[in-house]
Order: structure tokens, then sequence, then C-alpha cells
């Protein structure tokens, strides 16, 4: 939620429609950032690096739990 809003306030304070900003949020918060819709103001890159750092926090607990499941699964079929 914090990610989206923040995509949302930049998306406002840039005059984006929302649809770009959600877009905008997303594509920065999986760390891809195209650089097709990219901040101007000062503010708008802070928040903007707000919303890689959540990104980050939220992308990797799931890439870990994916690993270590991975993990688990060939641990089990080799044993088995």
């Amino acid at each position: 939620m914090i990610q989206l809003g923040l995509g949302l306030l930049v998306g406002l304070l840039e005059g984006w429609t929302i649809g770009d900003a959600v877009y905008f949020s997303f594509v920065t918060g999986l760390t891809i950032g195209y650089g097709d819709l990219v901040p101007r103001q000062a503010l708008t890159r802070v928040f903007a690096i707000g919303i890689g750092l959540c990104g980050i926090l939220l992308t990797g607990p799931v890439a870990a739990f994916a690993v270590s499941a991975l993990r688990t699964t060939l641990m089990d079929s080799n044993t088995g």
C-alpha cells in the first residue's frame, strides 16, 4: 500500500494519469525501471527512491521463500 500510495503521489505531482502512476509504482518497485516514465522534480525523485526501497523489501522475502521451497523440494526428491 505504501508503494502504491507513493506511486500515486508521484503521479499527481508529475501530472501523470492514474494508470501511469500505478504502472510507474510497480515497475519501479520491481526495480526494473524501464525509463519510459521518469520523475522530473527533486521531491518526486525522492519518492521514487522510496518506491524502490519498498520494492526491494517486498521482493526479497518472496524470492527467498521461493528459493527455500525449491531447495526443500529438490532435497526431498533426491532422498526419496
